[in-house]
């Protein structure tokens, strides 16, 4: 088995390298009409056919029949004589230089002989585009129509026009041809016109000449040269074009020459095969151990160079992957500190707004934020239904009358400065008499029962009078809710007559 297939590298060099390309029958026919018997003669086509013809035949062309100024009846016998020739040929081209007109959509080769009177008499006349597609079409591999024939109608002043919406054209029409592996190339768009140049041949052969027999050149990417030669060196007026299609494969009108046999491969030795299904195997695992493990038993040789490259390609893919999982890593490391970074400026900014606003709290003069309070708290006693049995009385602050019968001594001290431990003690005995409390209160109460009393003594001693029951239950008023609400739980059951 391995013997056969060590013979296998012979026999397929043997079949397909071996013997040298032979390339296939090609013939062409050339055309060029200058001299018109009815119309003005054309200087180039002549000149134009014979650079052609020798362009065929330096090519290797079997066939090349050139002929000029043919009549009619001339053109048809040459081109039934070529049919002849086309029909074992792999390749047939036709090349014509001269005029040509395009009558209702149809292209027609003008002989030497056409008068044209009339615009029907291009039928008879002239020279069918679809007689020389038929000419050509025998062969088997391409079948190439040039037509170098897209000047000016040297008719169109003259012909009578026998209906009037007959159209004549200016150039040659667009055509598609009907038969597979056809190219029809024309010296100019369809529907412009060619110019002749100022040289003894027209810029369309001289491109043709230098790039059509190319060896080993497609013919479609020689025409697409031939384009861009022709745009050049008339200045972008003139752009050959080409009609049709080929395969996928190139089709070179000149094949390429093969120098000699291709050389015979040596014969593989059952070592190289065991190599060969080694790095096989080796290539399915396809991680680095199985690499390392090959090149361990197989150190030299072609092979071992493949793997070492596969070793290399696989650390290259590992430090990529490692690279990009870092960079991953360190993106997300740069948004964790970016975000707390700004949940500490947030937590310094709350912190320094808090520092302020205590700052302006100790700035703020005294009692305005216990007035404010107590003159919430005092505005909600207010709306409280008032006792039954109370009276009050119009004189002052809406007080009943025993409150300023029982504390009219306040008003004796008015204006006289009292001292600071009667200040103290006072409030504490009338807080204790009055609600008979017992002694759970703290003394941050007491200090808030304290500053109303003294704010009590500025106003008398500022000529504002306010009776001492007054102030007892503003100041009672400004206590906390826990401890309020447990005097006023105790005073359900004194009367108020016992207080002093």
């Amino acid at each position: 088995m391995r013997s056969l297939l060590g013979l296998c590298p012979l026999f397929l060099a043997l079949l397909f390298g071996a013997a040298p390309a032979l390339a296939g029958k090609r013939v062409a026919l050339v055309l060029a009409n200058s001299s018109y018997q009815y119309a003005p003669s054309l200087a180039n086509p002549v000149n134009d056919g014979a650079v052609m013809a020798k362009t065929l035949k330096d090519a290797g062309f079997e066939v090349v029949e050139s002929r000029h100024d043919l009549s009619a009846l001339e053109t048809r016998r040459v081109l039934r004589d070529f049919a002849d020739a086309t029909r074992d040929a792999d390749i047939a081209v036709v090349y014509y230089a001269g005029h040509g007109i395009e009558v209702e959509g149809s292209n027609y080769l003008i002989p030497v002989d056409a008068k044209l009177e009339r615009d029907t008499d291009v039928y008879d006349q002239g020279l069918s585009l679809d007689r020389v597609l038929v000419t050509v079409k025998p062969a088997r591999q391409l079948r190439l129509v040039i037509l170098d024939a897209c000047r000016d109608n040297p008719f169109g002043k003259t012909m009578k026009r026998t209906v009037v919406s007959r159209g004549i054209g200016r150039g040659l029409a667009q055509v598609e041809p009907n038969s597979p592996n056809t190219l029809i190339a024309y010296s100019a768009k369809a529907g412009f016109t060619a110019q002749d140049g100022d040289g003894a041949n027209s810029p369309f052969t001289v491109a043709l000449s230098k790039h059509l027999t190319t060896p080993g050149l497609d013919v479609r990417r020689a025409f697409g040269f031939v384009r861009d030669d022709v745009l050049k060196s008339t200045g972008n007026k003139q752009e050959p074009f080409v009609y049709g299609s080929l395969g996928g494969e190139d089709v070179p009108l000149v094949p390429v020459k093969v120098v000699g046999a291709a050389p015979v491969a040596p014969m593989a030795s059952p070592q190289a095969a065991d190599i060969r299904r080694d790095y096989e195997l080796a290539l399915q695992v396809g991680n680095r151990p199985a690499w390392e493990a090959f090149l361990a038993q197989h150190p030299d040789g072609f092979y071992a160079n493949l793997a070492k490259l596969q070793v290399e390609k696989i650390g290259a893919e590992q430090a990529h992957a490692a690279a990009t999982e870092k960079a991953k890593q360190a993106e997300a490391e740069r948004d964790r500190l970016a975000a707390l970074g700004a949940q500490k400026d947030a937590q310094a900014k709350a912190a320094a707004d808090a520092k302020a606003a205590e700052q302006a709290q100790f700035a703020a003069p005294e009692g305005q934020g216990a007035g404010a309070a107590a003159g919430g708290r005092g505005r909600a006693a207010a709306r409280r239904p008032r006792r039954r049995g109370a009276r009050c009385c119009t004189r002052q602050h809406g007080e009943p009358r025993r409150h300023q019968r029982r504390f009219a001594d306040a008003d004796d001290h008015a204006g006289r400065p009292q001292p600071l431990g009667a200040d103290r003690a006072r409030p504490r005995r009338l807080l204790l008499r009055a609600g008979r409390w017992q002694l759970e209160y703290n003394f941050a109460a007491l200090a808030v029962a304290v500053q109303p009393l003294r704010r009590h003594q500025a106003r008398r001693e500022s000529g504002e009078h306010r009776c001492a029951r007054y102030r007892q239950v503003k100041a009672v008023a400004r206590l906390p809710a826990g401890l309020r609400a447990r005097l006023q739980g105790r005073r359900r059951h004194v009367h108020e007559d016992r207080l002093p």
